[in-house]
């Protein structure tokens, strides 16, 4: 029988002395400068091979956003929403099932999961404008979104992005948004099970990796994310640790995962 745990609090998972001894390691053979280099030139390559490889089978299609975000839901149906990173639509599509928002932007750094988003079979140009971004560019959203959006979701995206520019992705937004815009936010949180699986070889620098293929994860902490967002003229409403285990008694097996749900208002300017 497989049970599942879930809570969210504030505080961060606590590490055994084994976790700790093995997060050390990760120090051991550090990545080259050459390499950091390459991999952020060729971020796109990397995802787009990404897609190339998995096509639309990789992700679920994410049903639990309207249970943990229930403003995706509740009178959406007259509101705008951008979706940051959407991949192959895993997200928007369920939305679209349920009838929700006259209008969707969604948007990717990568230009094969765009076309991937565009062959679904409720793709309605009408509804749903899908386009290549890299939202670390100034206006990457703004040259195509001409009015504020009511919701934005950023669901396992920041962290695919270089810390260096996190606050670029921010501002970005600014031009896209008005008074009351929500941020719904969900990613990798500090010491999730995915951080401390990493080999040496792994560490581009602190909380921030790169796995087999290319692509690149970052871990955060909740204070972090209060500071990047409010430092971009954004309220914290919400911002927890998720702690979740998934645990199968028979198979031996215990997965402890740790991400970041938070969840931010845009002020009053």
């Amino acid at each position: 029988e497989v049970r599942e745990y879930m809570e969210q609090i504030t505080t961060p998972k606590v590490l055994t002395e084994e976790e700790r001894i093995f997060l050390d390691n990760q120090n051991s053979r550090p990545i080259s400068d050459f390499m950091r280099v390459k991999f952020e030139k060729d971020a796109q390559r990397y995802w787009d091979l990404f897609y190339k490889r998995n096509c639309e089978k990789f992700f679920k299609n994410r049903y639990w956003t309207t249970k943990e975000f229930e403003e995706l839901a509740e009178g959406s149906k007259e509101k705008s929403l951008l979706e940051i990173g959407c991949g192959v639509g895993n997200l928007i599509y369920p939305l679209v099932e349920e009838g929700f928002f006259r209008k969707i932007y969604a948007c990717d750094f990568s230009p094969r999961a765009i076309e991937f988003v565009k062959l679904h079979p409720r793709y309605n140009p009408s509804i749903i404008t899908a386009f290549q971004a890299d939202v670390t560019q100034i206006d990457s959203l703004s040259c195509v979104i001409k009015e504020p959006v009511d919701i934005v979701t950023m669901v396992f995206v920041l962290s695919a992005i270089n810390p260096e520019k996190f606050r670029s992705v921010i501002q970005n937004l600014l031009p896209i948004v008005r008074t009351g815009t929500i941020i719904f936010f969900r990613d990798y949180g500090l010491y999730d099970m995915t951080q401390l699986r990493f080999k040496p070889g792994h560490k581009i620098s602190d909380k921030y990796y790169v796995r087999q293929d290319g692509t690149r994860s970052y871990f955060f902490t909740i204070e972090e994310l209060k500071s990047l967002f409010e430092s971009g003229g954004f309220t914290e409403v919400s911002n927890n640790y998720v702690h979740r285990r998934t645990v199968n008694k028979k198979e031996s097996i215990d997965v402890p995962r740790v991400f970041i749900q938070a969840k931010f208002v845009k002020n009053i300017t």
